[in-house]
């Protein structure tokens, strides 16, 4: 596959995606927010960070940026779309994906790890990860997925919740959500299923070097998952 990683004014987790793609053995392009050619890429990457300084609300700014007129056309022809924790926020400003990213409950920036489970396996993100928990960081301020219930009825019926927050044995309660998201909702796709968001950071534990590997079944189930 070929991924095209964008940058924005103030992402700061774009290399480390770079990183961890061009560590399988895949074609990377980098993408500015100002161009118009996503260079043939067969999937984009809205990485996480804080674009354009998280003024006004996370990702109400860098969903303008001239290069989500093409994410969106790519989106819309059935192109594969992954945006990780600010990324998430973006695609969710942009109408890419349903709900919204409020700030956590308590008011606090949080950066830990954390556990999430798969909640559907029929992604081409998802289809490789097992069914267990995994540990993935976090470092976000608006994390608080939010959505009215019209939408998370949706996102139940048609299984398109992707994680969700959970407990070290896998078990879905409120005291393993950090952030207050409904329903512990850690990431969700569109109706196509062919556009991701999620607030953890997979692409931070994919290295045996930081004592995690946890993230890698989601790359992993990519390359799989796509027919070449």
């Amino acid at each position: 596959m070929k991924f095209g990683v964008v940058t924005f004014p103030g992402s700061n987790c774009d290399e480390d995606m770079i990183h961890v793609l061009e560590g399988m053995g895949q074609p990377v392009v980098r993408l500015w927010h100002k161009e118009h050619d996503l260079q043939g890429v067969d999937m984009v990457v809205l990485p996480g960070g804080f674009s354009y300084g998280d003024y006004l609300r996370s990702g109400a700014i860098a969903r303008f940026s001239p290069i989500m007129q093409e994410v969106a056309a790519h989106a819309k022809k059935g192109g594969l779309v992954l945006g990780v924790c600010n990324g998430f926020q973006v695609l969710c400003e942009a109408g890419l994906l349903p709900g919204a990213l409020l700030h956590n409950a308590g008011q606090k920036f949080i950066s830990k790890n954390v556990f999430i489970r798969r909640g559907t396996g029929d992604t081409a993100l998802t289809n490789a990860v097992p069914d267990k928990a995994l540990k993935i960081p976090i470092a976000h301020g608006e994390g608080r997925y939010h959505a009215d219930a019209d939408t998370l009825k949706a996102l139940k019926e048609s299984n398109r919740i992707l994680f969700r927050y959970c407990d070290e044995q896998g078990k879905i309660t409120d005291d393993a959500n950090p952030n207050g998201s409904k329903d512990n909702i850690a990431g969700v796709c569109n109706k196509g299923r062919n556009v991701f968001g999620m607030m953890p950071h997979p692409e931070r534990a994919c290295d045996e070097r930081l004592g995690n590997t946890d993230g890698r079944s989601l790359f992993e189930g990519l390359l799989k998952g796509v027919p070449a």
